[in-house]
C-alpha cells in the first residue's frame, strides 16, 4: 500500500519545476552504496538534495534514515508530514513533505523509493526521472547475506518479491555488478542531467 499525500499541487496538477530522481531496485542491488557515493560527489551543489527517509527501522551504517516507531510514523502521516509514504518488508517508509519546497525551488531531489509508488509520483510531480539499479540474482543473494539484517526478513522472500517491473518504466537502468565508483558516476550524470538519455 502506498499513498502520495501531496494535495497542494502547482498548475496542471504537478509539482515543479525541479526534478525528482527516483532510485529504485531490488534489495541488495547496491542502491544505498551508489546514493552515498553520489551524495558525496554532489556535496558542494546546493541545487541537489538527498533527503533522509523516515523509516520504522533503526538506521545503520548503510542507510542514514530517520528512525521512528510505528506510532510516531502514524502520527506524522496523519499530521500530513509526508510527501509520500509506503509499506515494504514489514516496515513503513516516507519522504518528508519538505521535498516539495525543494522541487518548487527548482532543485533536483534524489530519493530511494519503492517501485510501488512510481506511478503516483509521476502524476504528482512534473519532472520525474526513474533510475533502476539492479544486479544479477547471485550478486543480490550475496549482498543480502552479507548485510545480515534480521529486521529485513527472509532473504529468499526478498529475492522472490515480484513487482511489475514494466510498471516501474525506468528511464535509466544501472547494472551494478562492477565498480561502485564507476556506477555512482553514472548515477551522478543522471542526477545532474548530463547526457544520460
Amino acid at each position: 500500500m502506498s499513498e502520495v499525500a501531496t494535495m497542494a499541487q502547482d498548475k496542471a496538477g504537478a509539482i515543479g519545476p525541479g526534478r525528482l530522481v527516483l532510485v529504485v531496485g531490488p534489495s541488495g542491488a547496491g542502491k544505498d552504496t551508489l546514493l552515498r557515493l553520489a551524495q558525496a560527489a554532489c556535496a558542494g551543489d546546493r541545487d541537489i538534495v538527498f533527503p533522509r527517509r523516515v523509516v520504522t527501522r533503526a538506521s545503520s551504517a548503510d542507510e542514514d534514515n530517520i528512525a521512528v516507531s510505528p506510532d510516531e510514523f502514524a502520527r506524522a502521516r496523519e499530521h500530513g508530514d509526508f510527501a509520500v509514504h509506503w509499506d515494504a518488508h514489514g516496515h513503513s517508509y516516507a519522504l518528508p513533505r519538505e521535498i516539495n519546497d525543494d522541487i518548487r525551488a527548482g532543485r533536483a531531489v534524489v530519493v530511494n523509493v519503492s517501485r510501488t509508488v512510481i506511478s503516483a509520483l509521476r502524476q504528482a510531480y512534473a519532472n520525474v526521472v526513474v533510475v533502476a539499479i539492479t544486479a544479477p540474482p547471485d550478486v543480490l543473494a550475496q549482498r543480502l547475506a552479507a548485510r545480515a539484517r534480521n529486521s529485513d526478513g527472509n532473504i529468499g522472500d526478498r529475492l522472490a518479491r515480484s513487482v511489475d517491473d514494466a510498471a516501474a518504466n525506468a528511464d535509466v537502468i544501472i547494472l551494478n555488478a562492477g565498480s561502485a565508483e564507476y556506477h555512482s558516476r553514472q548515477l551522478v550524470r543522471v542526477i545532474r542531467n548530463e547526457g544520460w538519455q
